[in-house]
């Protein structure tokens, strides 16, 4: 229509010229014969044809406007590559790339197909930079690029594909593109990462379907496991506790009776979402909300997840902190290497196992039951159902395990079990065979019998005593629910609303997964919106996480007398039945770690950015420590705990474990020491001591966390593996940390005001608490340019000797919040 009516506007106007001045009509109709030609030009890229190549500054675009190819150059150098992006987004978020082992680097580059159907790129001397490698000899063909953004050679003549991007992946999986294991040809189609953010050429992670049965999805480094998902079973993968019964799936996996297998991803949205694997290794599908891409899904989050992170027979618990435990009956394979946190090594049988044959065991060995597990790696399915899965696991020596599993059926183990998790709630029952007497065997049940004769006695003249006690229990428990209820009455807690359940389910779309913004030690936080449309962030505390009504009412409480701008703010509450929730202002941007250690978000928060929330949250700490009403100790600054509103400002949130006190100086003890390992000041971890400087301490390693882009948790540097605070220290002694900044915003920096900040983070760090500032003194160290003084090398950056307690592996276990219980 457009291009219709710029005809018919030309033409009009060329008859209002005067006929006899031919010059001037020449010149017009030489005029619109150029705009014409133009017009078409710019039309002609719906397909690459033989004829009409795509050169460097023009793009190919996708039908529904979703989707566009062209030439692009990561890091801003002459290197170009040819990929697919998604149209409009920034940053650009590139989901397939052609010839990533090799860059084009002549500026009249271009992509064409040949007379045979070859797709090509050519350099500047007609030179082959990249191809598809597959010659055709069908005149005819074109390139397309189709609404779902699968890259095609089509043969018109013949109306068949010849070649498609689908069949080639990069780093990204999109909606109807699939990873394959074919069995029988051995073809794997896989994800491979870039080797950094800006180098698309292959990295060390790959992301496949295995060639199992059922088949699962791992992520390799090189060729050693990184991260498994678990067999699938049906509609979900059972390593994967969200995959519950109230998840829709957008995956589904084929699997034939060979072993050969297919995987799909399959949502439909304007704007797709999409699976990819980060240079780091991370596996993530990411969901757009319309303005925004919504992290759904990654993978590994923690240490429970690393493969083999408790080795063989070892049982990593996801609890709060994570750990590794032996099975019942094994014991570490090297006692001081598991004291040390080396847990690799695994654990070993303490009593072997005695078994003859297809024997029925004769009572020699039994099977001990452990729920919530993610199933071990090396299973092998056997088509049985519970009962005979059972039976044939007992009469075969060489099972050392097995599970029955819904949507699979039987799967056994014959090897050493590898990778095993135990989650705190979903899983699956893993039954593991061990020697009997690791269970008290035939011993056992001689003492239990003769025990029952002398209990009987006692369990008559018990059970008067019982059924009044079981009353006298049913009575206070109904008074404490009718306190906790009482407690819970809007106008005990002046300034905050009270909301009804069915307000908090409609609003969060029934808790649904899609609606989810992440997991934290006390329970998941959903986005929800209000019917007047105004948008909240509920967090739903679970039952199982420890935070009782003492830390929900102590953050109730809290929360409602602090009102700054670098707090998050609560709205409301609410309490029915088990369910606890408290409802907050909705942060546009999440949580600072978010952006901070997201290999293409980083980019959006330069180093004046960085000072900003650096500032931001230490006058929200001042607030805290020393101008509000209630003076309170955070007890577990980090990261994750910082949230960012639309305009970037930093917001201190969870209180839950926040303590008050009076006065400018204090200091407490306790004997249950809570927090995040790596964040958490040398007394307060290891003697329970804590006051302001505790969390000085805490915003120390935050501020170089974020000042490098680097978690505390994960960073290792050098063939010593430094922590991040002895990295730190090192960079400071010899150059004053200016090394210290992540390379992709160093441009964007003062070197003078980065220096400053790293060693206010070292002081901050001190492991004398007297050391270190306080928060009036930390925030004029931040606005000024008065002199610092000169910090001393950091506890937890020292190498322990073999006889001391491990600081840096301590300091590096998780990045979650952890419960944790001391000796002192």
């Amino acid at each position: 229509m457009a291009f219709a009516y710029m005809f018919f506007f030309l033409t009009l106007n060329l008859k209002e010229i005067v006929v006899g001045d031919t010059r001037v009509r020449m010149g017009m109709t030489r005029f619109a014969c150029f705009l014409l030609f133009t017009l078409l030009l710019s039309f002609s890229y719906a397909a690459i044809t033989p004829t009409s190549p795509l050169s460097i500054g023009q793009t190919l675009s996708s039908s529904n406007g979703v989707y566009e190819l062209g030439f692009f150059s990561p890091n801003n150098t002459k290197e170009q590559y040819v990929g697919i992006w998604l149209k409009g987004t920034n940053p650009q978020v590139v989901v397939w790339v052609a010839n990533r082992e090799k860059p084009a680097t002549d500026s009249t580059a271009n992509l064409t197909i040949s007379s045979n159907g070859t797709l090509l790129l050519l350099d500047g001397n007609n030179g082959v930079v990249w191809s598809i490698k597959e010659t055709f000899f069908f005149n005819g063909s074109q390139a397309e690029l189709l609404d779902n953004g699968n890259f095609i050679v089509r043969n018109n003549v013949l109306g068949r594909t010849l070649w498609q991007s689908f069949e080639h992946l990069g780093d990204t999986m999109l909606p109807f593109s699939t990873l394959i294991y074919n069995h029988t040809t051995g073809e794997k189609r896989m994800l491979t990462s870039w080797k950094s953010y800006n180098d698309p050429s292959p990295g060390e992670f790959t992301v496949q379907i295995t060639s199992q049965v059922p088949s699962q999805v791992c992520t390799m480094r090189g060729s050693k496991p990184y991260w498994r998902s678990g067999p699938w079973a049906k509609t979900r993968f059972t390593g994967i506790p969200q995959m519950d019964d109230t998840y829709t799936s957008p995956i589904s996996l084929q699997q034939d009776a060979n072993g050969s297998a297919t995987l799909t991803y399959s949502d439909r949205n304007v704007k797709p979402p999409r699976m990819m694997i980060t240079s780091e290794g991370s596996l993530k599908i990411f969901q757009h909300s319309g303005t925004d891409w919504e992290l759904n899904f990654e993978a590994p989050t923690n240490l429970c997840e690393i493969y083999g992170a408790c080795g063989p027979f070892g049982l990593c618990v996801t609890s709060v902190p994570p750990k590794c435990k032996c099975f019942k009956g094994f014991v570490p394979k090297s006692i001081e290497e598991w004291k040390r946190g080396n847990w690799t090594d695994g654990c070993v049988r303490r009593t072997e196992l005695r078994c003859q044959g297809n024997s029925t065991a004769n009572d020699a060995n039994v099977f001990y039951h452990v729920a919530n597990i993610k199933p071990p790696d090396f299973y092998e399915y056997v088509k049985a159902d519970a009962e005979e899965c059972y039976q044939s696991c007992l009469h075969n020596c060489s099972c050392l395990a097995f599970s029955y599993i819904n949507g699979i059926g039987c799967l056994m183990w014959n090897k050493d079990l590898m990778d095993v998790v135990q989650f705190s709630a979903g899983g699956e029952l893993l039954s593991i065979r061990l020697a009997s007497s690791e269970l008290g065997g035939n011993e056992r049940s001689k003492t239990i019998a003769a025990s029952i004769a002398s209990l009987s006695l006692f369990v008559i003249l018990a059970s008067a005593a019982f059924g009044f006690w079981r009353y006298r229990v049913k009575h206070n428990a109904n008074i404490s629910q009718d306190t906790w209820s009482i407690d819970l009455k809007p106008q005990d807690i002046p300034g905050l609303d009270f909301f009804d359940m069915n307000t908090i389910q409609n609003a969060t779309n029934n808790f649904s997964l899609s609606n989810k913004l992440g997991q934290g030690g006390f329970g998941s936080v959903y986005k929800g919106k209000l019917q007047d449309g105004k948008e909240i962030a509920v967090k739903r505390l679970s039952s199982s996480s420890g935070q009782g009504k003492e830390e929900f009412m102590n953050e109730i409480v809290l929360i409602s007398k602090l009102q700054h701008r670098n707090l998050v703010r609560v709205l409301g509450y609410c309490i029915e039945g088990e369910e606890k929730l408290l409802i907050y202002e909705f942060m546009v941007n999440k949580s600072l770690d978010t952006f901070l250690f997201d290999s293409r978000k980083r980019l959006e928060i330069d180093w004046p950015k960085r000072f900003h929330i650096i500032q931001g949250v230490a006058r929200g700490l001042l607030y805290l420590h020393r101008d509000s009403r209630l003076r309170v100790i955070h007890r577990d600054l980090k990261v994750s705990n910082i949230l960012l509103d639309e305009k970037m400002n930093p917001k201190i949130s969870d209180f839950g474990l926040a303590r008050m006190y009076q006065g400018t100086e204090y200091q407490d003890n306790t004997r249950r020491v809570v927090g995040t390992l790596g964040y958490m000041s040398p007394e307060y971890a290891w003697t329970g001591m804590f006051s302001e400087k505790s969390d000085i301490y805490s915003f120390g390693v935050l501020l170089l966390e974020i000042i490098s882009g680097e978690k505390i948790s994960r960073f290792s540097n050098g063939i010593d593996g430094k922590t991040l605070l002895a990295y730190a220290w090192e960079s400071w002694s010899e150059n004053g940390g200016i090394d210290l900044l992540e390379k992709d915003v160093a441009d964007s920096c003062h070197p003078l005001e980065v220096g400053r900040c790293v060693q206010i983070g070292l002081l901050c760090v001190q492991h004398n608490p007297a050391d270190r500032p306080n928060t009036l003194e930390l925030l004029s160290m931040l606005t000024t340019t008065s002199d610092l003084a000169s910090p001393e090398q950091p506890t937890f950056a020292l190498h322990a000797r073999d006889d001391e307690p491990q600081f840096r592996d301590l300091s590096t276990v998780n990045k979650m919040t952890q419960s944790l219980i001391l000796a002192r």
